[in-house]
């Protein structure tokens, strides 16, 4: 995403909602029980688009049993603050898939 304030303005009208979390590197809208996020610098990381995130238990588990269905690791898991982790990995396809602690 190029511009920030732009994109945190078209998620706040179209989920009617103000960003739980707003700092200049991730900008998050709780959702029911999912996050929205924004990530100006998903691009440099690999992320061609929007990418699910899933919140799993065992960050490193998650990712062997990803990688043996047939996924790449895109970025490995690594901690955020606040002890959380993140991983992204594609499919066949390339399509992103996240996963979060």
């Amino acid at each position: 995403m190029s511009d920030l304030a732009d994109a945190k303005a078209l998620f706040s009208r179209l989920l009617d909602a103000e960003p739980a979390y707003d700092d200049a590197y991730y900008v998050g809208f709780p959702v029911g029980d999912m996050q929205i996020g924004l990530d100006p610098h998903g691009k440099q990381r690999g992320m061609t688009g929007a990418t699910p995130f899933w919140k799993v238990e065992d960050i490193e588990g998650a990712i062997a049993a990803l990688v043996e269905a047939g996924a790449t690791i895109v970025e490995a898991a690594h901690d955020v603050g606040g002890g959380g982790l993140v991983a992204i990995l594609a499919d066949a396809d390339g399509n992103m898939i996240g996963l979060l602690t």
